[in-house]
């Protein structure tokens, strides 16, 4: 091997190692992981249902509502909305909420309840507004009195 050979290949393999560390840089953490993934989520979402058991401003209108289904379906919205592998199987959540009469202070008495079971997950404070960031939009679907 003469020296343009040897330093050719010298380059090639520090180019490998730079694009390897570069590539490895570039794939920020998702939500879905600062989250804790499927089990992170879960436990927010297992937190949050609780809180909602207990808001005596919002728990009476959760009487019909199967709990458990609800905490399925929130997990999987959860999941979608901070870009992880999963699929909402639940139905349009303006069509699920139109008759149903909620108010803005409902809406935001459950947010608040998200936000409690949050930090009783020890999810960091940005990564909680990441994912409030990401829920907002909602409201428009889910408030029906003005």
């Amino acid at each position: 091997m003469n020296f343009f050979s040897k330093t050719l290949a010298g380059f090639y393999v520090w180019v490998a190692i730079t694009a390897s560390s570069v590539s490895g840089l570039a794939q920020a953490a998702t939500l879905y992981d600062d989250l804790g993934q499927e089990a992170g989520i879960s436990h927010i979402v297992d937190e949050t249902v609780q809180q909602i058991l207990i808001d005596s401003r919002i728990k009476d209108g959760f009487k019909e509502t199967n709990m458990k289904r609800l905490a399925s379906l929130l997990k999987e919205q959860f999941c979608v909305l901070a870009d992880g592998p999963c699929k909402y199987s639940g139905d349009d959540m303006k069509i699920v909420h139109e008759k149903l009469g909620i108010t803005s202070a409902q809406f935001n008495a459950l947010a608040e309840d998200l936000q409690l079971a949050m930090e009783k997950c020890a999810v960091p404070f940005t990564v909680q507004n990441k994912l409030i960031a990401r829920l907002a939009p909602m409201k428009r679907d889910i408030v029906t009195v003005k």
